[in-house]
């Protein structure tokens, strides 16, 4: 089994992570920057005072540790971006480093037309500084150079919930999966089960997935 740090999990999509990884077996350190505030998190989770935009608190927790899943919110559109940024600069410069499963946006998925659905006419404005946030990231994961092994994971773009977790998904790149219905959803805890996945068999190196029903 691995040693995990999930950034951000205190957060919705983080926690549930947490809580497979170390049902899993996996060792999992939570890297957050209010570890009281996270008492939730599963028996076996360790936490610890972390911050992904901080190149020496990523040094100091890349040591000995195999994957940096960062699941970070609430912030500016610079947030998702620095987060990234910082990841790429400071892990070239580690000997073995960890590799990162970055937990991004679904409006970075291309539409039918071929266009961000983000860059839709009816995006929401309350949601459009993370989108954009999500979309920077992604741009600085594509355009790094060889030293860091990254995956980002897009969720469904509309309908994405906390609910059940069936165990079941199916994957794509960068349009949204869809059933018969032509509808893309999925569960917080199967996106979970899909980052897992990805952690204990990796299929999507250097590479973006989407995942849903």
């Amino acid at each position: 089994m691995g040693n995990v740090v999930v950034f951000g999990a205190g957060g919705t999509a983080g926690s549930r992570i947490a809580a497979e990884a170390v049902e899993r077996g996996h060792r999992v350190t939570a890297a957050v920057r209010r570890p009281e505030a996270t008492s939730y998190l599963p028996a076996g989770v360790r936490t610890v005072t972390g911050d992904v935009t901080s190149a020496r608190s990523v040094r100091e927790l890349a040591e000995d540790t195999d994957v940096f899943v960062v699941a970070i919110g609430g912030g500016e559109r610079e947030l998702w971006r620095d987060a990234a940024r910082t990841l790429v600069d400071t892990l070239r410069e580690v000997p073995d480093p960890p590799r990162v499963i970055h937990v991004g946006g679904g409006a970075t998925l291309l539409t039918p037309k071929g266009t961000p659905y983000l860059d839709e006419p009816d995006f929401p404005e309350e949601y459009r500084d993370a989108a954009l946030g999500q979309a920077d990231a992604l741009a600085v994961y594509q355009s790094s150079a060889d030293g860091v092994t990254w995956t980002y994971v897009s969720p469904p773009p509309l309908e994405f919930h906390p609910g059940e977790r069936t165990g079941h998904y199916r994957t794509g790149t960068d349009h949204p999966v869809t059933d018969d219905q032509g509808r893309s959803v999925l569960t917080y805890e199967d996106l979970a089960v899909a980052i897992v996945d990805e952690i204990e068999k990796p299929r999507f190196s250097n590479a973006r997935f989407t995942a849903a029903y």
